[in-house]
């Protein structure tokens, strides 16, 4: 074989690839653990998984359904009694009445965001993204044929999209605008009052969809009640997609269920989308999110104290080091601190400082704590911590990165 023959048969990954690359949050995470294999003790605060174990009654359902059989394919985008069980949620915890054909469920909230654009996307649509956000957003539109728009939200704002820059984000080409309360990466959240001035906007353009990332419903703080925008506005309930899942507040990341309900159209385009990816969502998977859904939701609110109370102890951690500021998250397990004051600054050994990602590369290296920089978010110059480990780990960690901060020069 010649070497022209070589480079003819290459392997060249599809258009649509060739720009996005493995999540960075991820490849960070692979790198800190690739570390800690290797006996450095380095403490990985990148990965947005609750450390609890999944609730004992939960997975007492999973159990029952393997020995009573449970184990075949169901229905495609969700079996009948897991439909009604996310009927049931959202009528619970919402106030909002869906059919069950207005229900989608999938293998992950992840995938129902992919299966919602990959239905309703062409090419050259746009879809605002309120920055800082999580950073598979820009990847699942581009992958769609779509193009993000980032719109920067100030820290001064509470990271929150103001109506003003939501109008003037939008074209002709605007088909989707996503909203995450409370955010990832930012922990910030939407009071209705502040989700209103945004429906407004929204009712005057028609075209505008919207895609309500709810999946950190659970995890709010200080008594601030949860909203979402359909609930807020019944009027946009025709082009609203509310996304939900298992994951987070019940820590069943590895069960991978997600839902969203919105109008029937998508829905069953949706259905067609995961008719030719994964088909339907595992069957004991399911069967463990019933019993999420409809079963005792005590331990719902127990852990989220405990995740306020390690918030507290990372926020006020973090404002204690030089050159660094944190804002009070109002949900999620995350804090998004800013780390402009120290950009400029030298390590002893020399290096310079000038962007957030070199600030996280500092700390994985110097002193063995893995973050993820604002960059990765579309908004620098920060960093996320997530909060979701022991207050042990949070403990050193936090101790490490007040000592990175007083040894810059």
């Amino acid at each position: 074989m010649t070497p022209d023959t070589a480079d003819s048969i290459a392997f060249q990954p599809a258009q649509r690839v060739r720009a996005i690359g493995v999540s960075e949050i991820l490849r960070i995470t692979d790198h800190a653990n690739a570390l800690k294999r290797a006996g450095r003790p380095v403490i990985v605060l990148g990965a947005g998984e609750p450390d609890f174990d999944t609730p004992q009654n939960v997975r007492e359902a999973a159990v029952r359904a393997i020995e009573r059989g449970d184990t075949r394919y169901t229905v495609l985008d969700g079996s009948p009694a897991m439909k009604a069980a996310v009927q049931l949620k959202f009528k619970r915890d919402n106030a909002l009445d869906f059919a069950l054909d207005e229900i989608s469920v999938s293998a992950g909230a992840k995938q129902v965001i992919f299966n919602a654009l990959m239905a309703s996307l062409n090419p050259g649509d746009e879809v605002i993204l309120p920055a800082p956000y999580w950073t598979s957003y820009a990847d699942i539109v581009q992958i769609c044929g779509g193009v993000p728009v980032s719109v920067a939200c100030a820290e001064a704002n509470g990271f929150r999209l103001d109506a003003a820059q939501l109008e003037a984000a939008i074209t002709p080409r605007t088909r989707w605008l996503f909203v995450n309360s409370p955010s990832n990466p930012s922990g910030a959240a939407y009071s209705a009052a502040q989700l209103k001035p945004l429906c407004e906007v929204l009712l005057r353009h028609p075209q505008v969809w919207v895609l309500a990332d709810d999946i950190y419903e659970h995890i709010l703080y200080d008594g601030l009640a949860f909203a979402t925008p359909v609930a807020v506005e019944p009027r946009l309930r025709e082009r609203t997609l509310t996304i939900n899942g298992v994951s987070k507040a019940y820590a069943m990341t590895g069960w991978r269920v997600g839902y969203g309900a919105g109008p029937r159209a998508l829905i069953a385009a949706m259905a067609v989308v995961q008719s030719q990816t994964t088909s339907c969502p595992s069957s004991i998977s399911q069967a463990a999110a019933i019993e999420a859904l409809t079963g005792p939701q005590g331990i719902v609110a127990e852990r989220c104290a405990d995740f306020q109370a390690r918030r507290d102890f990372v926020v006020a951690a973090l404002n204690r080091a030089p050159g660094l500021h944190c804002r009070v998250p109002e949900g999620a397990f995350y804090t998004f601190a800013s780390c402009a004051g120290v950009l400029g600054k030298r390590t002893r050994g020399g290096t310079l400082l000038q962007s957030d990602s070199d600030f996280c590369r500092y700390l994985l290296q110097d002193f063995e704590v893995a973050v993820v920089p604002g960059s990765v978010f579309g908004l620098a110059p920060y960093f996320r911590i997530s909060y979701a480990t022991s207050m042990s780990q949070l403990e050193e960690a936090c101790q490490r990165i007040i000592a990175a901060c007083d040894a810059l020069e």
